[in-house]
């Protein structure tokens, strides 16, 4: 079973986003039910769980809050069909990005590679992108960009997820980093 990382907004940058995902949504005439909004940091497949926990509490222990850059949210209906904003790629999320891959990987973990064209996003609409009202396949299969957004985010807490569809069964661990 793969484990996923996860980055957690705080409440007033959950809110934020919630509404330019209801817009989005309300837009292209989408599904009602929403996905949740994070940042993936790392995958981990089949782990030991305690083992991980543990692994991941102790690089976390030393780090607070930290904000990210969301620089526009782009639309696509091509193979990945999917909404999401972009982060910006640079900074602390990164520098975290590559500890917990290196730090994982020296554990023995089964981590993908760390690259360095590794593209971060929050997912709007996860992976059921479509337009009840459009069908063109032509039209689907371009990128759109949906709204200029040029703003900072906090992110308040890690969690690990298990990747099963229940939401209360999901979270496995929360790791909620230190006040500024």
């Amino acid at each position: 079973m793969k484990y996923y990382l996860v980055a957690m907004f705080d409440k007033e940058s959950n809110e934020y986003i919630e509404q330019v995902q209801k817009n989005l949504c309300k837009k292209y005439k989408l599904y009602k039910s929403l996905p949740l909004l994070y940042i993936t940091l790392e995958i981990v497949g089949d782990p030991d769980v305690d083992k991980l926990t543990k692994v991941i509490a102790e690089l976390v222990k030393p780090y607070k809050r930290f904000k990210v850059k969301v620089d526009g949210a782009e639309c696509s209906n091509s193979s990945q069909k999917f909404a999401a904003l972009k982060v910006e790629n640079k900074g602390y999320i990164m520098r975290l990005t590559r500890l917990f891959n290196d730090r994982l990987k020296l554990n023995g973990f089964d981590v993908k590679e760390n690259s360095p064209d590794h593209d971060l996003s929050i997912a709007l609409t996860g992976n059921l992108f479509h337009s009840k009202e459009n069908g063109s396949r032509e039209k689907n299969s371009e990128h759109i960009r949906y709204e200029e957004i040029d703003r900072m985010l906090v992110v308040d807490r890690l969690e690990l997820w298990k990747n099963v569809n229940n939401r209360k069964e999901m979270t496995v661990r929360k790791f909620p980093l230190r006040e500024y």
